[in-house]
């Protein structure tokens, strides 16, 4: 009965119809019209090779176990999607099944045949995996940025061809601003796309990459987060409106430039800004600083 209960889950996992309906439909939107006739091929597991624009990173390693046991007793069922790559087929849509399959040692897979460019494959995959929410995060961030460095897209256009708002893409962008460490625990699971936002509320990496380790050390909610980087920002300011100001000595050195150059001076830290609005006023201004160009 145990092996009856497993199979089953694993013809679920085979099949999954919802998953592979939607699938297939990314699939002829994006492939060619003279490819869609849906021809099932047999070819040798050896053939295949991965995606070179797949976002997914990360595979649930217990369900591809789950599913490789299933496949050693009744097969592949459902082909995977390739395009011609070579004497290679390359993987375009299937790749968890493609896993499974090589797990189970099978031998020969069915496959069906696609036309694909490099922008429609890399689109496909990002669509594909968005539409199966197979994707962290972080790799839909990736994703989303690789394909729009690929097309050179605006966040505006690649919103419009993901089927995603504008504000949707530009907060996923966002991610990657986070350091790398703290973009590896919200891979991992460890911190949620909540977490991740409000981290993002800090200036400093480094404030963000010790908050992150405090929340899972501590179990903090998204909210907690949120409250501790309001009260960051809150402390910074008061701490700068009590610095001791030197506004008004910079302010007094500005006005005595301004007299001398009869022009507009910028004074901030290190940095000494003398305006001017055109080519013989640049000449007053280094007569003034005994500056000579002949």
């Amino acid at each position: 009965m145990a092996n009856k209960r497993g199979l089953g889950r694993g013809m679920d996992a085979l099949f999954s119809d919802e998953a592979d309906k939607k699938e297939a439909q990314v699939v002829d939107k994006v492939a060619d019209k003279k490819d869609q006739d849906n021809v099932v091929l047999k070819i040798a597991i050896t053939s295949l090779e991965a995606n070179p624009f797949q976002p997914r990173k990360t595979f649930d390693q217990a369900a591809l176990s789950e599913l490789a046991d299933s496949l050693k007793e009744s097969g592949l069922i459902q082909p995977i999607v390739v395009r011609k790559h070579g004497d290679k087929y390359q993987i375009v849509a299937g790749e968890r099944r493609f896993r499974a399959a090589r797990s189970a040692e099978l031998t020969q897979v069915p496959v069906i045949v696609k036309s694909l460019s490099d922008n429609a494959m890399m689109a496909l995959s990002i669509i594909e995996n968005l539409q199966r929410e197979d994707l962290n995060p972080i790799e839909e961030a990736q994703g989303i940025n690789a394909y729009m460095k690929q097309l050179t897209l605006t966040q505006a256009q690649a919103a419009e061809k993901l089927g995603k708002s504008r504000a949707a893409i530009a907060n996923t962008l966002r991610l990657l601003n986070l350091p790398a460490q703290v973009q590896q625990l919200i891979i991992e699971g460890q911190l949620s796309m909540g977490h991740a936002r409000a981290l993002l509320g800090l200036d400093a990496q480094s404030d963000m990459l010790l908050l992150a380790d405090k929340a899972i050390k501590q179990q903090l909610s998204v909210r907690q987060i949120e409250d501790i980087v309001r009260h960051t920002a809150s402390s910074k300011q008061k701490t700068n409106a009590k610095k001791p100001s030197n506004s008004i000595y910079i302010q007094a050195i500005e006005q005595q430039l301004e007299d001398k150059f009869s022009t507009k001076i910028s004074l901030s830290k290190k940095k000494l800004e003398i305006n001017f609005a055109n080519k013989d006023e640049l000449n007053r201004i280094l007569d003034l600083l005994g500056v000579d160009l002949n």
